[in-house]
């Protein structure tokens, strides 16, 4: 084997948020770091592609944990300080609001958490008082601790509440954004998801995942970041406890004292020599989406009578979590309106955005003969718009079909194709590694399978696995 002489204090395997920020975050301390990105777009599963003019984000809705100008020791506060972000900067812009609906009642998501206390109030009187004491418990946890307890939320639910539709309604989002446990999420997790969503809230940029990622990409090029794109790592070469060097998909072979992977845990102990390709199949995570995006002309969109920024909704008796057994399973979902956040006098999309996503089934999606996957995708597309408009004031079809002006669908096998995630799963192996370590000594996992989702929590796994398994030593 031949190793060139090029040496790196931390290799970083991946682009997306967690990649990003643990490489800024590096080398703001002025550390040799080198990302490597086996596609040609950084992001990961928060990115952004293009057709002609026309840019679509994928992966995020919003940026959750958004706080008031001001607000101390939030997760995003910290995020912006140890990555030297300004507020302004993000330019976020604060959601209309949001709703949980299921067997006619509703939850509103507006930000204040005070607004979801009297809904629940509303709706479920006997039982707010449960409500709050499982809002104290939860926010006694430390959510982002590194060896955070395991245990069943819905099982905690169940006992705290007593209410199996309550139960149900607080665990649609938190596990459509943030689980990969079929029908449950961990109680850390869902902590995480608790203070984001419910205590905190949603916000996006103005122009969506670019700003992030710009943002993001600024910072490497200052701290003098070296990023390879459509080049990803071959394979992991261990000598006993350390990874000894990384050979990459262009023939190169470079070394590494630290190595930071967001593949995911199954991707990336795959990528070991020690290792077989098929290892740790258990490990794979099942919960794979897909999600239909709908663009319309601005000025009959917002005649549609469409207020919502995000819709979590459930048709069925009960909140079912798991992979179908069809393509889609259309009970349950989320509604995304990007253009429904706060973006100040003057400004607006140039057209209307509608993104339904869903739970998908990976293998009966990659099972599909090209012409088959094709038509089905158009299908899938139909369904659920007229799933997502049974949530939203009525539109006529002619009005409706009238003022589309472009469709696109992704599915678990996109997913799988543009980022690596085996089972084209979003939120990874339901095996997570809080502390980031694996059982070789220079080789740790930033992002999803670390354990802090979304957008912001992507940011913090980097720059908490860079913190502790990096900097420590410097900055002691």
């Amino acid at each position: 084997m031949s190793v060139s002489s090029t040496h790196y204090d931390a290799v970083i395997i991946g682009a997306g948020m967690s990649g990003l920020a643990a490489a800024v975050r590096l080398g703001m301390y002025g550390q040799k770091v080198l990302v490597l990105e086996r596609h040609n777009s950084p992001g990961g599963l928060n990115s952004f592609y293009a057709r002609g003019l026309r840019k679509y984000d994928v992966g995020l809705h919003a940026l959750t944990n958004w706080v008031p100008e001001g607000t101390k020791g939030a997760p995003l506060i910290k995020l912006m300080r140890q990555l030297r972000i300004k507020r302004e900067e993000l330019d976020l812009c604060p959601q209309f609001g949001s709703r949980i609906t299921m067997a006619g009642k509703n939850l509103r998501l507006t930000n204040r958490f005070e607004d979801l206390v009297a809904d629940v109030a509303q709706e479920f009187p006997q039982h707010v008082d449960r409500f709050l004491a499982l809002d104290h418990y939860l926010s006694s946890l430390d959510e982002t601790a590194l060896k955070a307890s395991g245990g069943s939320a819905r099982a905690l639910l169940d006992e705290s509440l007593a209410h199996p539709l309550l139960r149900d309604m607080l665990l649609l989002p938190t596990c459509f954004y943030g689980s990969a446990i079929e029908d449950d999420i961990e109680v850390s997790q869902f902590a995480v998801m608790w203070r984001s969503l419910f205590k905190e809230g949603f916000a996006r940029p103005f122009i969506g995942v670019r700003q992030v990622i710009r943002l993001l990409l600024d910072r490497c090029r200052e701290y003098q970041v070296e990023r390879r794109m459509k080049c990803g790592v071959r394979r992991l070469v261990i000598d006993g406890r350390r990874v000894s060097a990384l050979e990459l998909d262009d023939g190169s072979t470079i070394t590494a004292t630290r190595v930071y992977s967001s593949a995911g845990l199954v991707e990336t102990q795959r990528l070991r020599s020690d290792k077989s390709p098929s290892a740790e199949v258990t490990q794979i995570g099942r919960l794979g989406y897909a999600e239909t995006i709908s663009t319309y002309r601005v000025d009959t969109f917002t005649d549609f009578g469409w207020k919502d920024t995000i819709v979590f909704f459930c048709d069925a008796e009960s909140f079912s979590y798991r992979s179908p057994l069809g393509l889609v399973d259309p009970q349950s979902g989320v509604i995304c309106i990007p253009n429904h956040y706060h973006y100040g006098q003057g400004r607006q999309l140039e057209e209307g955005w509608l993104r339904v996503t869903a739970l998908a089934n990976h293998d009966a999606w990659c099972h599909l003969p090209e012409s088959e996957y094709i038509a089905q995708k158009t299908y899938w597309l139909n369904q659920l718009n007229r799933v997502a408009r049974n949530h939203l004031p009525v539109v006529s079809d002619s009005i409706h079909d009238g003022a589309l002006t472009s469709t696109d669908v992704f599915t678990p096998r996109t997913v799988r194709k543009f980022t690596g995630h085996l089972n084209g799963a979003i939120y990874g192996s339901p095996t997570k590694k809080r502390d980031g370590r694996t059982d070789v000594d220079n080789l740790f996992l930033i992002g999803t399978d670390q354990g802090f989702l979304g957008v912001t929590g992507a940011m913090l796994s980097g720059i908490s696995m860079a913190n502790l398994h990096g900097l420590k030593s410097l900055t002691a």
